[in-house]
């Protein structure tokens, strides 16, 4: 699996240290540039391996009194290379570089002279834990991506981390950084945060950062500083606090993702292991617990998750040529309420550009742009932008009722009631008094937008633009395109999506387009069990192997039960053979309310009235069947939408789920799910990927 590494060398350099000793001074660097991190891979860690025998030899002689380990500018490194992951055939080979890692790292702590690891930038991983194995550590003031993000990607942090982290900086702070915030779309910390913990030693300018933690570490050897670690757990919080937060840590796992995963689990065993367990008893666990993750079928999805978001995401299929694309240099919103106002801030935020909205009449108008000044304002309190990036943007927001301010927008996108002849109206009214090359947006989630743009004078210059709820937060734009659209409209489109900071999909023209045409088959099917008798909580247990990141009736209470009725009507007009149309669910969208909830909003359980309402069935399904259902009814639906090509392949529909629905990493979105479970098999006799993501033999 090596012979085409990118190899992280090792370049040792002598340095003379103010007291006469010499310092060796290691340097990793894969010749590559920023955009390329350090990885470790076998060949790397091998010629690590050498180097750190060699300075063994140097140190026993009294030939240096101390080893440095540094990165190239900007980078430590980023951890394992995970690139050949694919090609591991089986659960032993797995297990090798867990233990390569442990072998190398390991000799830091005892190498005959003091280490030091000189945290330089970026240190994800193993690029953190070489730090933890040695001696002592400094951080560059400025270095961003410090963490252990492994359980993001299905695995643990497996080269000492789950043992060394909690024994430096207490358990509190380690839950933090292995488990809460990879789990938190993969949250890093910065520097100060860094050494807030307790992660380095010292903290030092970038621009004297080698030369000051150079003349720190001479300090360390002379006896001159000794390290305070305030942070280090004592018996108190190893008798007490230790198992309290353990044990707290898996409730709100639990409450929050379910049981699925497996990595975060693992992950807090290892942690409860670092309490009292020897280092060597603890590696032992690392070493066991990453052969199985390595080699099970989530991690092999989470991969594939991965590389769709970095990758796919980055280059979508079917995208015209980018030279096609229009500067959009004034933007124009249809509406002001709040979705409305969402898209004019982003739009303000992002393209930097004047915004104008408009409505029915000037009141609309005011309390749109009151709404958006206040989030504005908001934005400033909470610290995430500047004074004069307030200003700035309260200036380039306006509203009128005048459409001929619309004159020179370059971009109208609009936001208004889901009802076609409502949109068909805007449109067809807003259309003489723009350019005849202005780009026209809509953000339906389940209209034809070719029949929106029915009355448009030029239906070439429509495109769908569908944002997902909230519009800041969530990563994905489907972008959709009818038989019409130009080339240079759709260009426009992926062009604006991406200088807004978010992914796009092209979709073809079709109920739902990917996100809801998904999810109301998943809803349309948990509906059509509650109404044959199931209980909602059976339900919603039934399909927990789903790994969702929310229960269906959950998701229903989310995206509000009238939307979720008009979203199952939608689909059961569409395709009335294939999607379940529940009369019960519109009789709970009239009452308004699914659960019982407290002051702030939490869910305390199900609501006895709405409950009343769906009861009378009398033919119950079992949890088995249900799941079956489920299972076997997305694998048709989504061979279907691959049949008609409302996108170009099956990745396309699990980026569509991952950045737009949440669909978790190490589901590696649906289909590898479905493939794995049979119901690909099942239905069209065959899977989706081949050779299809499951676990390797033991």
């Amino acid at each position: 699996m090596s012979g085409d590494e990118v190899v992280t060398h090792n370049y040792v350099r002598d340095v003379t240290l103010p007291s006469g000793k010499t310092l060796a001074l290691v340097t990793l660097d894969n010749g590559k540039d920023h955009t390329r991190p350090n990885t470790f891979g076998p060949v790397g860690l091998l010629e690590l391996d050498a180097t750190l025998e060699t300075l063994r030899g140097r140190a026993s002689s009294g030939e240096i009194a101390g080893v440095a380990i540094t990165g190239k500018p900007f980078i430590l490194a980023a951890g394992a290379d995970l690139s050949k992951v694919n090609d591991i055939p089986s659960r032993e080979i797995a297990g090798l570089l867990p233990k390569l890692g442990h072998h190398v790292f390991g000799k830091l702590e005892n190498l005959g002279a003091p280490t030091f690891v000189f945290i330089n930038g970026l240190a994800l991983g193993g690029g953190l834990e070489i730090g933890l194995n040695a001696n002592y550590r400094t951080i560059d003031a400025s270095a961003q991506g410090i963490a252990l993000p492994e359980v993001f990607l299905g695995l643990i942090p497996g080269w000492g981390g789950s043992y060394l982290l909690p024994n430096l900086i207490g358990i509190e702070n380690a839950l933090t950084v292995m488990i809460e915030n990879p789990l938190k779309m993969n949250r890093m910390l910065k520097a100060p945060k860094a050494f807030e913990f307790g992660i380095a030693d010292a903290m030092f300018n970038a621009s004297t950062f080698l030369e000051e933690s150079i003349a720190w570490a001479s300090d360390v050897i002379a006896g001159k500083i000794t390290p305070k670690r305030k942070n280090v757990p004592g018996k108190l919080e190893r008798a007490v606090k230790w198992d309290a937060a353990i044990g707290i840590a898996r409730k709100m796992l639990e409450e929050k993702i379910g049981t699925v995963p497996a990595s975060p689990y693992k992950a807090l065993d290892l942690l409860k292991a670092a309490k009292s367990g020897s280092k060597a008893e603890c590696f032992a666990l690392e070493d066991a617990a990453l052969a199985e993750l390595i080699s099970g079928e989530q991690f092999r999805a989470s991969v594939y998750a991965f590389n769709l978001v970095q990758k796919r995401a980055k280059r979508p299929a079917g995208a015209p040529d980018k030279e096609l694309a229009q500067r959009v240099t004034k933007v124009g919103v249809i509406g002001a309420g709040l979705m409305a106002s969402q898209f004019a801030l982003l739009f303000a935020r992002r393209l930097r550009v004047p915004v104008v909205i408009t409505d029915l009449d000037q009141k609309r108008v005011d309390q749109g742009v009151a709404t958006i000044r206040e989030e504005i304002d908001t934005l400033h309190e909470k610290g995430r932008i500047s004074a004069d990036e307030r200003n700035r943007l309260t200036a380039l927001v306006h509203g009128t009722t005048d459409k001929a301010e619309f004159a020179d927008c370059d971009w109208v996108i609009e936001a208004v009631f889901e009802e076609l002849g409502v949109k068909q109206d805007v449109f067809a009214e807003i259309e003489p008094h723009i350019s005849e090359d202005a780009v026209l947006a809509t953000n339906t989630s389940s209209l034809s937008v070719e029949k929106i743009g029915a009355k448009l004078t030029h239906p070439e210059r429509l495109v769908g633009f569908h944002f997902f709820n909230p519009v800041a937060v969530m990563p994905l734009i489907e972008v959709v395109r009818t038989p019409a659209t130009s080339d240079g409209v759709l260009a426009t489109a992926m062009a604006t999506a991406k200088n807004l900071r978010k992914n796009a999909v092209i979709t073809r023209d079709t109920p739902g387009f990917v996100v809801n045409r998904v999810l109301a088959k998943l809803l349309g099917e948990a509906m059509h069990a509650v109404d044959s008798g199931t209980s909602f909580s059976d339900v919603d247990a039934a399909l927990a192997p789903l790994g969702l990141p929310m229960a269906p009736s959950e998701l229903l209470d989310l995206v509000g039960l009238r939307v979720g009725a008009h979203v199952l009507d939608t689909h059961h007009r569409a395709f009335p053979d294939r999607f379940y149309d529940s009369e019960n669910l519109h009789k709970l969208a009239e009452y308004g309310v699914l659960f019982e909830k407290d002051a702030k909003g939490k869910i305390k359980g199900f609501d006895k009235k709405a409950l009343k309402i769906v009861a009378g069935g009398t033919s119950p399904l079992d949890k088995s069947e249900i799941l079956r259902r489920v299972q076997d009814g997305l694998a048709d639906e989504i061979h279907r939408m691959l049949d008609d090509n409302v996108v170009y392949a099956a990745e396309d529909i699990d980026l569509c789920l991952i950045l737009g629905a949440g669909y978790p990493f190490q589901m590696g979105g649906v289909t590898p799910y479905l493939d794995r479970v049979g119901a690909s098999e099942r239905v069209f006799s065959d899977t989706f990927h081949h050779p299809p993501m499951i676990a390797l033999d033991k």
